[in-house]
């Protein structure tokens, strides 16, 4: 683990690149592995909701309800909870909204936060977790002066879990810390989630309802956070930031059915990943290693001539996201999305042809 400063465009990330470029245009047809959206989401009911509220369409959104039910989610007052349009909203809130001075961004992580503050005018110093290591946090690792820390859990794209204990160590006073869990609820029992925490000094946590409940094109996300940070965030906002559709989905997915859903979704998930990884695990004579524990709906290899096996890969009608415009990774890396056994195996198959492909 370091301490990186990147100098100004640092052209050796596109840090603007995301899954679901590889499955745009001419990849649109292929089995996606690349985007981190629960597969056969959103659910039929959660459609007929969002499809109910259209009729109030030509009337302003009112998010008085869904935030209510978001803070009741969490057991927090309605003064800690925003709604945003998605998680990605947020980062770009926090980025023009704090007063920071030396933000401090934890890599290998989702790059829209580092986007958002460079965008922001701010110069980000990045703290990058190794693989020799497990891409474990080392709280002792950011810089004492840092006054915004950001980092995911469970990690995007590493798929590790840190320790809550890890992460609340990382609080100081006058120190804004930013924690990203827009996978948590894809772990089984939500362990090591600091959502609905009120005792974490300067914590701020991210949630998205995008990727369990497939509303990546709905836009819908919340920031827990003191009731002073949330009204900052809130007078950076643009008027009715969330649309009557994305409120109404957001107060259907916060409900005790939609969170039994879910919470039988991320076992679903982990046995799936356990699948995957199994399977994975078959091809480390090809020099193939997966990070592990993993613990999102995702995991991370590196292999040789990974951009290669992605081209073939290809080529057999399967999406994998490339791993090397993460700071902190290189060509070698690719994320896979979780799916279902049966979508797995086939995979496994195309990666052995793509593999053998490469090795010609």
């Amino acid at each position: 683990m370091h301490l990186h400063t990147p100098t100004e465009g640092d052209g050796a990330h596109d840090l603007r690149h995301h899954g679901d470029a590889e499955v745009r245009d001419e990849g649109s047809a292929l089995t996606d592995l690349a985007v981190n959206v629960r597969a056969d989401t959103p659910p039929a009911w959660l459609r007929e909701r969002i499809a109910e509220s259209l009729g109030g369409l030509a009337a302003y959104p009112d998010g008085r309800a869904a935030r209510a039910a978001a803070a009741q989610r969490h057991a927090l007052p309605v003064e800690r909870v925003l709604l945003t349009a998605g998680a990605a909203e947020a980062f770009v809130l926090l980025a023009r909204a704090l007063k920071v001075r030396r933000p401090v961004v934890v890599h290998p992580q989702f790059t829209e936060p580092e986007a958002a503050l460079r965008d922001a005018g701010h110069t980000v110093d990045r703290v990058l977790l190794r693989e020799e290591d497990g891409f474990r946090l080392d709280p002792g690792a950011v810089p004492e002066d840092a006054d915004l820390v950001v980092i995911g859990n469970p990690t995007n794209p590493t798929s590790i879990l840190h320790p809550a204990a890890s992460i609340a160590e990382l609080a100081r006073p006058g120190r804004t810390l930013v924690v990203d869990e827009a996978f948590m609820d894809a772990v089984p029992g939500e362990r090591e989630a600091l959502a609905g925490r009120t005792d974490v000094p300067g914590l701020v946590v991210l949630r998205s309802l995008t990727k369990t409940w497939g509303l990546a094109g709905l836009r819908i996300g919340y920031v827990l956070a003191a009731p002073e940070t949330i009204a900052e965030l809130e007078r950076a906002q643009p008027l009715w930031p969330v649309s009557t559709p994305a409120l109404a989905a957001a107060e259907a997915c916060v409900s005790p059915r939609a969170l039994a859903e879910a919470a039988h979704a991320a076992h679903r998930v982990a046995a799936d990943r356990a699948h995957l990884v199994a399977g994975l695990r078959e091809f480390a004579s090809d020099g193939l290693r997966v990070a592990e524990p993993a613990e999102g709906p995702f995991v991370l290899v590196r292999l040789p001539r990974a951009a290669a096996v992605r081209g073939h890969l290809r080529g057999l009608g399967f999406a994998v996201r490339r791993g090397d415009t993460f700071p902190g990774l290189g060509e070698e890396w690719l994320r896979l999305a979780v799916r279902d056994r049966a979508t797995v195996n086939r995979f496994l198959q195309a990666l052995d042809r793509a593999v053998t492909l490469a090795d010609r």
